[in-house]
Formats: structure tokens, C-alpha cells, sequence
């Protein structure tokens, strides 16, 4: 069931290129069938013509007329193998194409929520997986069970003509041999698995210590670590000995099984020969069809405990596909008419866990042009209007409206094109500073793009850097500052200029300096919008229109900052407690 459902999202791929795919199989089958059985089959009148045989003109005439359909039998299996390896080379490297493109659309459709539940890594490490899950599978259902399948059956329709006996004898083997083969193969992939986990925790240790080198170092705990990394090496090995081992009992009892067969068939061809019922040409023939066999046969077995760990490494991946994203766009949407920005929650309800409520009949509203900040202790909802304004989740009762439309019935992507959002820890791309900034608006122009640089005073550090423009910033911005991080992702959100701004604590790890720089940006950037921020500074929105104070998911303050301080409560209680700018 699950193998199927498996190969069903393989085949969806597949099928786009199902003229290839079955010429793979036909070109290398004909292939096969004219090298490994036919061709032996004109070596073996070659030596029943030479046997006992003297030269002569007629014998001359007839072992080169032999000698001409083997030059054409090489030429033509050449000839389609050649075929068979430029049609699995387009077919699998189109179809791994394909199945990274729809495992990108398809991770794409998860939700925000989803991508902070799993770590990007596994999620890498799956898809790659999946789409190399695949070229095994192919590379061992065209080169392994296709192979030894029409081996087997040109091998045994050959004898069952010319030799009955040896026919028989050799398909009574060889299901024997199959069927043993397939117990070891089902008992082989529950060690193979213990391994592959085992393995996994391995390479877990490894990134859990490399990824936390400041903290062995400075608590001196290295002799800890190695203890710790030893205990999960040590099973590893114990897993990997019992594997191996028992890999090498398969071994032994198929090779046991193919000494008997050659020693069987080898007494059987001689009585045979003696009787005088198969000619010299014959056992040559048999001798090449049987170790051709065993070398597929040997190789069935350890191809199908491939084929097996392919599946289920391929199986984490459709274990994602099969979950459903929770945020998902309804049916027919409506088209998207944001174009001031007023935002209204009505009666809004949400909950990241199902009894635990952080909003219950939640009311608030912008309205167009309007500066709201939000204020509040950890948990109090500040964030959470953010998400569920962005649709990274959805409200569980009541709605959320922009200009009047309910925000879920329109696309997310609709949705957001306009929302600008700045967050605390900018969130850049390995890749340029040009394609950092323009990433908001693909068809920006350069003078935009470095007009929305000046404007967030970022144009002067970038034109000092030695490629300028065109610098790399290195995994999620490390080879930047943090202040000039946030300054290339306000330059994006002035260059996407939705109606709506929300800024997510954006200050708050900046120092003095850096931050003075971002406040004239923002205040660039508020120009005309409706805008939203997340303050833990709250010297960053003494400006606001508006500033609104939450505690347990309820507004309890509005106003503005002098309104506030005057009316003595909680928020003159956090301005009164602020040490360098900071919440204590």
C-alpha cells in the first residue's frame, strides 16, 4: 500500500515522459536479448561446426556466414544499448527535474507554522533524498529486475527447446532461489533500517556538537561529548556488525545454493553428452547462460534490499505530501481589492493550541494612513496580531477584514504583495545586495532600487563595500551587520510599497547608533501607510498615532504616548521600568 502510494507520486511525474521510459525498457530488452542470448546461441553452432570437423570450402562458407550475423548482432545490440543509455539519461534527469520542482510547490503550500516545526535542513535532506530515491529506484528496475527478467526468460525458453531437462532443473532452482532470497530480503531491511536510524543519530550528534561549539568550549566539555558521541557510534556499530553479518549469511547460503546448481547441471550435460543427446556447442552454451544467471540472480538480492531502503527513504517526503497545509486558499477566491489598508478584527478568536485561547472575541481596528503601535509582556498577543493579519495562521472565530474584505477569501499571495513586513532578525537571501533589495518588486529598476537604498540609508555602506551592489551577504546575511541587514530589508519593503507596513520589533537588538540610522528609515518608510509596530523600545513609538497596550490577549490602554504616561497604568509602568531603552 504504501510502496504504491509511493511510486503513484513518482509516476505522476513519469508519465510526462512515458515515451522515453518505455523505450528504456524495449531498447535495453531487444539489447539483451541479442547479446546474452542470441549471441551464444551462434558461437554454439560455430563450435558444433568445429568440433570433430576438417577444413573445408563448405565449412569456410558456413562458419563465415556465422562469423557475419555475429558482426551483426554486436552491431545492433550496440547500437540499442547506446539507445537504452541516452533515453534513461534524458527520462531520469527530465523526471528528477520534475520531482524537485513539485516537491518545492508542494512544500511551498505548507504554512509558515509548518516550516517553524521542522528543521529546513531535514526538510533539504528529504527532498534531496526523495528525488535520489528515485534515480535508484529507476537505475535498479531497468539495470536489475528488467535485466535478470528477460535473462531469465530468453535463458529458459532457449533450453526448454534444446535441452528439456536442464531447462526444468534450472527453473525449479532458480523460483527456490528467489523465494529464499525474498525471506532474507524481509528480515534483511528491519537491520537495514536499524542502521540507517542509527546512522541518522550519528550524523545528528555531529551537527548538534558543530552547531554548538561555543558552548563545549566555554563549559570545557569535551571529554563529554566524546562520551556522549561514543555511546551513539557504539550502536551504530553494533547495528552495522549485525547487518553486515547477517549480509554475509545471505551470502553464504546463496552461493551454497548456486554451487549445487553448477555441480547438478555440470553431471546432468556430461551424462547428457556421453548419451550423445547434447552436442559440445550446447555445454559451452549452458555453461555461458548459467554464469550469466548467477550474476544476475546474485545481484536480485542485494538489488532488492536497495529498492526496499529507497522506498522508505523516499517515504519521509510523501509522509509530508500526505499532510495536509493547514492555511489553504478557499475554492474560487475573490479578487483582491486592498488599496488603502483600513484593517478591522471582528470578534476574533485564536488559539495555537486547541484550549488555550489567545484571543476571545478580539476587536481592533486601523484605519487608513493611521500609526498603531502594540505594547505589551511576552505573550500577550503582540505578535500573534501579525501572523493572523498575514494569514501564517488562521483565526478559529469571527473574521479579519482590510478595506472591507475578508481576508480569507482572497489568495494568501494576494494578500500579502500588500503587506510590508520588517521583523526583528532580517531575512535575507545568500545572494547579492541587488537581488536582496529588488526581491519585492521583480521588475524594479535600477533607479528604483538604489533610490529605495538611499532612502534607507543603506546606498552609503553598500557603495563601500568591494563589489557594491553585487556583494553576496552570505547565508542569511551573516557577512553584513545587524543594522545594515535591517537596512537592506527596509529598502526591500520601500521598494515593494504595499498599503500596509508592520514592523515586528525591529529595533530591538540594534544599538544606539545603528538605530538612529533605522528610525529615519522608518520614518521614511511609514510615509502614507497604514502601519503596525511591535515596539519593546518604547521610545520607537512615541510618535504613533496611536498606541495600544495588551496584556492576555485584551487591549487594556489606548491612546497616545502622553495619553498614557498621564493615565498611570500599565504602559507608564513598562516607560517607568526601561533601563537603556530596553523591557526589563
Amino acid at each position: 500500500m504504501l510502496s504504491g502510494k509511493i511510486l503513484g507520486y513518482y509516476w505522476r511525474q513519469i508519465k510526462k515522459y512515458k515515451w522515453s521510459f518505455f523505450l528504456i525498457f524495449v531498447a535495453y530488452g531487444v539489447a539483451l536479448i541479442v547479446a546474452a542470448i542470441i549471441n551464444p546461441l551462434l558461437y554454439k553452432k560455430i563450435i558444433d561446426l568445429i568440433s570433430g570437423a576438417t577444413p573445408s570450402p563448405l565449412l569456410s562458407r558456413e562458419l563465415f556466414g556465422y562469423v557475419y550475423w555475429i558482426v551483426i548482432t554486436v552491431l545492433l545490440y550496440q547500437s540499442l544499448f547506446r539507445i537504452g543509455d541516452y533515453s534513461i539519461a534524458y527520462f531520469q534527469s527530465n523526471v528528477i527535474r520534475e520531482i524537485h520542482n513539485n516537491t518545492f510547490d508542494r512544500l511551498m503550500n505548507h504554512s509558515y507554522r509548518f516550516f517553524s516545526n521542522n528543521f529546513s535542513g531535514s526538510l533539504v535532506s528529504k527532498s534531496k533524498r526523495f528525488a535520489a530515491s528515485f534515480e535508484r529506484i529507476c537505475d535498479i528496475v531497468s539495470f536489475n529486475l528488467w535485466f535478470t527478467f528477460v535473462h531469465l526468460a530468453g535463458v529458459l525458453v532457449i533450453l526448454f527447446f534444446q535441452a528439456p531437462l536442464i531447462g526444468f532443473l534450472f527453473l525449479g532452482w532458480a523460483l527456490v532461489y528467489i523465494f529464499i532470497t525474498a525471506l532474507f530480503i524481509k528480515r534483511k531491511i528491519k537491520y537495514d533500517l536499524a542502521e540507517a536510524e542509527a546512522d541518522s543519530k550519528v550524523t545528528g550528534r555531529f551537527a548538534d556538537a558543530f552547531s554548538n561549539i561555543l558552548n563545549i568550549k566555554i563549559f570545557s566539555s569535551r571529554q563529554k561529548e566524546h562520551h556522549s558521541f561514543g555511546v551513539v557510534t557504539a550502536d551504530e556499530y553494533r547495528k552495522r556488525a549485525k547487518a553486515w553479518s547477517f549480509q554475509n549469511f545471505q551470502n553464504m547460503i546463496q552461493g551454497f545454493l548456486m554451487g549445487i546448481l553448477q555441480i547438478v547441471v555440470l553431471y546432468v550435460m556430461i551424462d547428457m553428452w556421453l548419451k550423445n543427446s547434447i552436442t559440445t556447442g550446447m555445454v559451452v552454451l549452458i555453461q555461458i547462460y548459467m554464469f550469466a544467471a548467477f550474476d544476475n540472480l546474485w545481484e536480485l538480492g542485494k538489488s532488492m534490499v536497495r529498492l526496499f531502503k529507497s522506498l522508505a527513504e523516499a517515504k519521509e517526503m510523501v509522509d509530508i505530501f500526505e499532510e495536509k497545509p493547514d492555511i489553504e486558499d478557499i475554492k474560487n477566491p475573490q479578487v483582491c481589492l486592498i488599496s488603502n489598508g483600513n484593517i478591522d478584527f471582528n470578534n476574533v478568536s485564536f488559539e495555537y493550541v486547541k484550549g488555550y485561547k489567545i484571543f476571545n472575541g478580539f476587536n481592533f481596528s486601523v484605519k487608513s494612513g493611521e500609526k498603531v503601535g502594540l505594547v505589551g509582556h511576552s505573550g500577550s498577543g503582540k505578535s500573534t496580531i501579525t501572523k493572523i493579519l498575514l494569514r501564517f495562521a488562521d483565526v478559529k472565530g469571527g473574521e479579519i477584514l482590510i478595506d472591507g474584505q475578508n481576508i480569507k477569501n482572497i489568495k494568501q499571495e494576494d494578500l500579502r504583495k500588500n503587506i510590508s513586513y520588517v521583523p526583528q532578525e532580517p531575512m535575507l537571501f545568500h545572494r547579492s545586495i541587488r537581488e536582496n533589495i529588488s526581491y519585492s518588486k521583480q521588475a524594479a529598476t535600477e533607479k528604483e532600487m538604489i533610490e529605495a537604498a538611499q532612502k534607507a540609508h543603506a546606498h552609503e555602506f553598500i557603495l563601500k563595500l568591494p563589489k557594491g551592489y553585487e556583494t553576496m551577504v552570505g547565508e542569511r546575511g551573516v557577512k553584513l551587520s545587524g543594522g545594515e541587514r535591517q537596512r537592506i530589508a527596509i529598502a526591500r519593503a520601500m521598494l515593494k510599497d504595499s498599503p500596509i507596513l508592520i514592523l515586528d520589533e525591529a529595533t530591538s537588538s540594534l544599538d544606539s547608533i545603528s538605530e538612529s540610522y533605522i528610525q529615519d528609515a522608518f520614518n521614511e518608510l511609514m510615509k502614507g501607510k497604514t502601519t503596525i509596530v511591535i515596539a519593546h523600545r518604547l521610545s520607537t513609538i512615541q510618535q504613533m498615532d496611536r498606541i495600544l497596550v495588551l496584556d492576555k490577549g485584551k487591549i487594556i490602554e489606548e491612546g497616545t504616548h502622553k495619553e498614557l504616561l498621564e493615565k498611570n497604568g500599565m504602559y507608564a509602568d513598562l516607560w517607568n521600568h526601561q533601563t537603556g531603552g530596553f523591557l526589563e
